[in-house]
């Protein structure tokens, strides 16, 4: 797991924040560690950053387990990488295995973030923030939405039209318990603009290239859902809550998930992202083979015929 237990030293009597800031962090991060329960004396939780410790100290903290994955674009401020399908953008959690967050880490240092998040199973271009100032510019830019971002997604059916855009506020929705990631189409949501252009149509499924002008979470798969296009390999829009949380829970084998979703991930990829940072412009493409991968899908799905 990660997220590890590890004892950082034996106290006698100096206090918590102390003793973190000994450590190497800074007191923002040591309150914020202490608040999150991480610190623990003799197996007991410390809850206060004045309190005095005596005994044997530990820190539940994420252990980076890096596997290999490399930026695609790398500057001194930031660096872009092409994220596979399953990857978490970041930890949720104590139970996760691994997220880029060991990447970005292992090579950056603990400074370094995501400017903007990807869902797990969509893949593609992803800008990391290599330190702290450059994460406060990279998040400015981002909720801006100076920033332009086109996706490949494969949906079922064949869409008619060449061009259509697609303009309904959405917000959260509150209708499947504790699986809080879903949204919902509602008049007095938040604002969502999605522009979509067909790049290939096949017997019973399209290839899409999708524009989302706003930022909204889940607005390119939700927009597709609503107006009767799905993407293939959809977890959440569409199912109900048993094969939801089947999927999440990774209780079904890759034939269940094809046969429920259409494919054994989400074909939705996160293809170009272009964004001006200090003054220079700047244009990523994706270095996955996409397009190969999806024919392949279609192929074995009999989609293409």
């Amino acid at each position: 797991m990660p997220y590890v237990d590890k004892k950082i030293t034996t106290a006698n009597g100096e206090k918590a924040y102390e003793i973190l800031l000994k450590n190497g962090y800074d007191m923002r991060t040591a309150q914020r560690l202490i608040d999150r329960a991480r610190l623990h004396c003799n197996g007991v939780l410390v809850s206060e950053k004045n309190a005095v410790l005596k005994g044997v100290v530990s820190l539940i903290d994420y252990e980076c387990r890096p596997r290999g994955l490399k930026p695609i674009y790398e500057f001194s401020d930031f660096a872009v990488f092409d994220k596979p399908s399953g990857v978490l953008s970041h930890p949720n959690g104590r139970h996760c295995e691994y997220s880029l967050n060991d990447e970005i880490w292992s090579l950056f240092g603990r400074e370094a973030a995501v400017a903007h998040r990807l869902d797990r199973e969509t893949s593609g271009l992803i800008v990391v923030a290599k330190n702290k100032i450059s994460q406060v510019k990279l998040k400015q830019i981002f909720q801006s939405r100076s920033v332009k971002k086109s996706y490949l997604a494969v949906v079922f059916g064949r869409v008619l039209l060449d061009e259509f855009c697609v303009d309904l506020a959405m917000d959260l929705a509150d209708d499947y318990g504790d699986i809080k990631t879903r949204m919902k189409i509602c008049e007095n949501g938040k604002k969502a603009v999605t522009e979509f252009k067909v790049l290939e149509r096949f017997s019973n499924a399209t290839l899409l290239r999708c524009y989302p002008i706003t930022g909204r979470q889940h607005q390119i798969r939700l927009h597709l859902f609503h107006v009767g296009h799905k993407i293939l390999g959809e977890p959440l829009y569409g199912l109900n809550k048993e094969q939801i949380t089947k999927i999440l829970d990774d209780k079904l084998s890759q034939s269940e998930r094809i046969n429920l979703t259409g494919a054994d991930r989400l074909l939705l990829h996160a293809d170009e992202i272009s964004f001006e940072f200090d003054g220079q412009k700047y244009e990523f493409k994706s270095k996955m083979d996409f397009k190969d991968e999806i024919k392949k899908v279609l192929k074995n799905q009999n989609f293409l015929f």
